[in-house]
């Protein structure tokens, strides 16, 4: 049994959506981050990091005392080599697949987010930084657009741990309906493998956790109380 620590965002879905797949069983403990659930003792010795999502293996391949990991692509990369599944054996294609990982990790996820941030929860408007991330989120969206031209996903014609990095994201992109953040029509390569990825069953069925623990949830500042704000990003983004 995989016990999924977790709440609604792209780090999260990229999990249930692996679980989902693989049909590896799983049980959610729901993580509210609005309310500091993520900074108990308890979760901090799951997540030193304070993040979601993180997962704890009661069952490793070979046995042995249970496993915990946090960081989503480290998790990703994990539940891959545990299942043999969705990451090629073959060097070439499983470094490809990895650095795609990694990618995300390292790039989309956090310059999308900031961009998400400046437009949509930051206490004032701050013009150098809204552009300064939503330029980088284009160049980002650019180079995956670039990267699907002859690709059905993200690493050749196979599904994989890459694609559900990625794809949480464009969700939480377009979910938003800002055309400063993301509009498909400059990138038809990535609606083509979105819409895809969001037709699967396994996708669908991830997505639906959302309903059982998120009734509303927030899309900008207005959303939240001064003390979630607090929480999630610290006492300057709440006016004094």
């Amino acid at each position: 049994m995989i016990d999924l620590y977790w709440w609604m965002s792209a780090n999260g879905h990229k999990i249930t959506m692996f679980l989902e797949e693989a049909g590896l069983p799983y049980r959610i403990h729901g993580i509210d981050v609005s309310k500091g659930d993520q900074y108990t003792p308890e979760f901090q010795k799951i997540s030193p990091n304070n993040k979601i999502p993180a997962i704890i293996d009661d069952a490793p391949n070979g046995g042995g005392r249970p496993i915990t990991i946090f960081e989503s692509g480290a998790i990703l990369i994990y539940l891959a080599e545990k299942t043999g599944r969705f990451m090629s054996t073959d060097l070439h294609t499983r470094m490809e697949t990895i650095q795609w990982v990694f990618w995300q990790a390292a790039g989309l996820g956090p310059m999308g987010g900031q961009a998400v941030h400046f437009l949509n929860f930051a206490p004032e408007h701050i013009a150098y930084a809204i552009a300064r991330y939503t330029s980088e989120n284009r160049r980002l969206l650019g180079v995956l657009e670039r990267r699907l031209e002859e690709r059905q996903f993200m690493v050749g014609d196979s599904y994989s741990i890459a694609d559900m990095a990625s794809a949480p994201w464009i969700f939480g992109f377009q979910r938003r309906n800002q055309k400063e953040l993301f509009d498909f029509e400059p990138y038809p390569n990535i609606k083509r493998w979105f819409d895809a990825i969001m037709a699967r069953p396994a996708t669908q069925r991830a997505y639906a956790h959302v309903a059982n623990f998120v009734a509303n949830a927030p899309k900008d500042n207005r959303d939240f109380s001064e003390d979630a704000r607090r929480i999630l990003f610290g006492n300057h983004a709440v006016k004094s």
